[in-house]
């Protein structure tokens, strides 16, 4: 049973990006939109530690110090920023986050809307991206450039909702990728 709980948590997260990144014109991103999660690599401990009410990388965590299934996740598809963390040069200065291409952040930005929809249901708002994002913004390896859009984004669909941001990134964000 939780098997299929799990199968349908994931499918019903993907319908939910696609839906969004189709909006804004990212039809392959959508199309292709964490199909690693149905790997056996990820799939069997998704449904392993499956709760229906949070990711079950965050059990799976608990139980053994570490998500396999994450570090599997997030080391194949580009739209996540921790994908995107690299060493700084010069070496001496660590970790950071390296500028993300403006497709992969919209596609942040649709992975966090749908997220939040999954799992927090009817009590979903426009604001819930943008609270779950600084809950735990401080620990994130954000480049620059790309905190500020995700930042952006996420503000106005706080306060514009969905249909002026997914405008806003077909018309500013996405349209300026396209003439570079």
């Amino acid at each position: 049973m939780k098997a299929w709980k799990h199968f349908c948590t994931i499918t019903h997260h993907k319908w939910l990006v696609m839906k969004g990144c189709f909006k804004v014109g990212l039809y392959r991103q959508g199309l292709f939109h964490d199909m690693s999660k149905y790997s056996p690599a990820e799939f069997l401990v998704g449904c392993k530690y499956f709760q229906g009410n949070k990711s079950p990388n965050n059990a799976e965590r608990e139980a053994k110090g570490y998500s396999s299934a994450w570090l599997h996740h997030k080391g194949r598809n580009k739209h996540h920023l921790e994908y995107w963390i690299d060493y700084a040069m010069p070496p001496e200065k660590g970790m950071t986050g390296m500028r993300m291409p403006d497709k992969y952040v919209v596609e942040m930005f649709m992975d966090r809307i749908a997220a939040s929809k999954v799992y927090q249901k009817e009590k979903y708002t426009d604001r819930s991206p943008l609270e779950y994002y600084e809950w735990g913004k401080d620990n994130h390896l954000l480049h620059p450039e790309t905190r500020a859009l995700l930042e952006q984004l996420l503000n106005m669909l706080a306060e514009e909702g969905e249909e002026k941001t997914f405008e806003y990134i077909r018309q500013h964000v996405l349209k300026q990728q396209r003439l570079h």
